[in-house]
């Protein structure tokens, strides 16, 4: 089991949800933490939950800004002269039928969720070379590996990742340089009431699969776990896990179960 002790960990992500968690998490091993979101207030609030460390250090970003992951990647090794481990975890959700749906919706999870996540990656990747070590930890979903109705450019953005994070893996595993592929399910976090709709317009609405996931927490535990033990992949959440071998070795069975049981 690798060990994190010393460790320089940049987040994204990290003002809420998962992110947030894991920060907290993190914060109990003698590790160096990047925050970043586009809420810097929230950022702060954070810090101060993990105790308002020196070892804990604070970057803005916008996964959007994709001309801007060079200048960003070069502040956040500043802070404490390295980074170990890049966590991809900001993205957004989305929630309505394809029929509906603006393609700058499409547009917008395309440029969040997949470009802003490989612009940032790219960026770090010199730096992981240079070192002969990194490892890249990128959040992704369950919906990254089979679909589920009103969310299909979520889907689509997250089928993505694993496309172009398995080949980082195969490119770069003799460089030193480590993939892990974190899949959750449901997760008690504002994933759905952030969620774009048909126009663009955030959900605002909760739903019940999300409010009955597993805790946040548990889940920071979980990748802290699949992080040390540099697994290629885990998957996270209760009984939906399921779904990702149906999809291997049932998939019409799938297809059956998801549309009995979908949650918008």
């Amino acid at each position: 089991m690798a060990s994190i002790k010393g460790k320089t960990i940049w987040i994204t992500g990290a003002s809420s949800g998962i992110g947030k968690s894991l920060a907290l998490e993190l914060g109990k091993y003698p590790c160096n933490l990047i925050l970043s979101s586009r809420k810097e207030a929230d950022l702060i609030k954070v810090k101060e939950a993990c105790g308002g460390s020196d070892t804990i250090s604070i970057l803005p970003l916008d996964l959007k800004d994709h001309h801007q992951m060079d200048q960003i990647s070069k502040k956040a090794i500043s802070f404490y002269g390295k980074v170990d481990i890049l966590v991809n975890n900001a993205g957004i959700s989305q929630r309505s039928l394809i029929k509906d749906t603006d393609l700058d919706v499409y547009k917008q999870l395309i440029d969040i969720d997949y470009l802003g996540t490989v612009a940032l990656s790219k960026a770090i990747l010199p730096h992981f070379l240079a070192n002969g070590i990194g490892h890249y930890v990128t959040v992704t979903s369950l919906m990254g590996k089979f679909g589920s109705p009103y969310r299909s450019g979520y889907c689509g953005a997250k089928h993505a990742l694993h496309g172009f994070f398995d080949v980082m893996r195969m490119e770069h595993e003799k460089d030193g340089i480590q993939v892990t592929l974190v899949c959750p399910g449901f997760v008690q976090t504002n994933v759905a009431k952030n969620a774009l709709t048909a126009d663009g317009s955030p959900q605002k609405t909760d739903d019940k699969a999300t409010q009955n996931g597993i805790t946040p927490e548990l889940a920071a535990k979980k990748m802290v776990s699949a992080i040390q033990k540099r697994k290629f992949e885990v998957n996270i959440g209760g009984k939906e896990i399921s779904g990702a071998y149906l999809k291997r070795f049932f998939p019409k069975l799938l297809h059956k179960v998801v549309l009995k049981s979908q949650v918008r």
